[in-house]
C-alpha cells in the first residue's frame, strides 16, 4: 500500500453529516428483528434490490460515466431516479468520481484505491472524506447540461427519502386490505428499503475494493482490477472489473462463457424494445475470438 502524502488526519477523515445517517442506516437492520417477515416483504426486498442495482450499474455506471449506450432524455430521467434511489448519492457526484477513478486509476488522484490507501477506506470511507464531497461539475458537462439531473444530484436525499416512504405508505396499505398477508408499513420498511439499499451498499462498495484486490486478471491493464465472480454475482455483472478496465466503454463486461452480466442482459433487452441505442461493445476481434473458444485467453501487452 502506498502512503497518501495528501491524507487528512483522523479527525477530519470522516463527514459526519454524511457519516451518520449512514451509521444509522446500518443500526435500521436491527429492526428486522422487531417486524417480522412476510413473503411479500421478501419480494419487496429483491424487486427493491434489483431495480436500483440496475439503476446504479446500467444507468449511473454503463450509460452516464461511460456512455456504453444513449437513451432518450425521459429514460435517462427515470434511470437517473432508479439509481439516485439507491442512496449513493446523484448523478453527476457519482459519474464524476467514477470518471476520475478512471483517470488515476490505483495513482494518486484515484478517489477510491485499495493500492494507494488501505482497503476499508477504498470500500467506504473514502465517500466521508471532505476532499470527495463536492460534484466536481467540470467531470461531467455532458450531464450537467440537463437542469433535471442537477436537481436530482443537489437534492439528493429527497429520492431516496421519497422512496422509503413510499415502501412504508405500501406495507401499511396492504396490512389494512388484506390482513392475510402479514404486512406493516415499518415490515415493508425493513425490508424493501433498509436491507436492499445496505446489500447494495456493499455490493457496489466491493467492486471498489474487492475488485482491485481479489480475482483473476485476463488481461494485463496498468492498474491492478479483477474478475471477481462473486462480486458479479451480488452486483449484476459489475465484477468483471478488470474486462471493463480493458474495455471501459462496453455495454458488456462479461466476455467468458461464465461470466454472467445480467445488467448487459437488461440492456440487450431494452435494445430489442428500441429503448436503448447506439450500444458500444468489445473489438469485432475479441468477439470473433470468443465466438470460436468460448473463452479469451490472456491478453499481453
Amino acid at each position: 500500500m502506498l502512503e497518501r502524502i495528501d491524507a487528512p488526519g483522523p479527525l477530519e477523515s470522516t463527514r459526519w453529516r454524511l457519516g451518520l445517517p449512514f451509521a444509522f442506516l446500518h443500526l435500521g437492520l436491527l429492526g428486522l428483528v422487531f417486524v417480522g417477515w412476510s413473503y411479500v416483504a421478501i419480494g419487496a426486498a429483491v424487486v427493491s434490490y434489483a431495480t436500483r442495482a440496475f439503476g446504479i450499474t446500467g444507468f449511473y455506471h454503463r450509460c452516464f460515466a461511460h456512455r456504453a449506450f444513449s437513451v432518450s432524455r425521459r429514460v435517462q430521467f427515470l434511470g437517473a431516479l432508479a439509481g439516485a434511489a439507491a442512496a449513493q448519492r446523484g448523478p453527476l457526484w457519482w459519474v464524476a468520481h467514477h470518471r476520475e477513478h478512471h483517470r488515476f486509476t490505483d495513482e494518486f488522484g484515484d478517489p477510491h484505491s485499495p493500492v494507494v490507501d488501505s482497503f476499508l477506506y477504498s470500500h467506504v470511507l473514502w465517500i466521508f472524506r471532505p476532499q470527495n464531497a463536492a460534484t466536481k461539475i467540470e467531470l461531467v458537462p455532458d450531464l450537467a447540461s440537463f437542469p433535471e439531473l442537477r436537481l436530482i444530484d443537489r437534492f439528493e436525499h429527497v429520492v431516496p427519502g421519497a422512496f422509503a416512504a413510499l415502501m412504508f405508505a405500501i406495507g401499511t396499505a396492504l396490512g389494512q386490505l388484506d390482513p392475510r398477508l402479514h404486512t406493516s408499513g415499518l415490515q415493508m420498511l425493513a425490508w424493501g428499503f433498509v436491507l436492499p439499499t445496505i446489500v447494495l451498499y456493499h455490493s457496489t462498495f466491493a467492486v471498489n475494493s474487492i475488485g482491485h484486490r481479489f480475482g483473476r486478471r485476463r488481461f494485463e491493464t496498468p492498474d491492478a482490477s479483477r474478475n471477481n465472480w462473486v462480486v458479479a454475482l451480488l452486483v449484476l455483472g459489475e465484477g468483471w472489473h478488470n474486462n471493463h478496465h480493458r474495455f471501459p466503454t462496453s455495454a458488456r463486461q462479461g466476455i467468458g462463457r461464465y461470466e454472467v452480466d445480467p445488467t448487459w442482459w437488461v440492456i440487450r433487452g431494452m435494445r430489442s424494445l428500441r429503448i436503448a441505442t447506439s450500444l458500444r461493445g468489445f473489438p469485432a476481434s475479441l468477439a470473433a475470438l470468443r465466438a470460436q473458444s468460448g473463452t479469451v485467453t490472456q491478453e499481453r501487452s
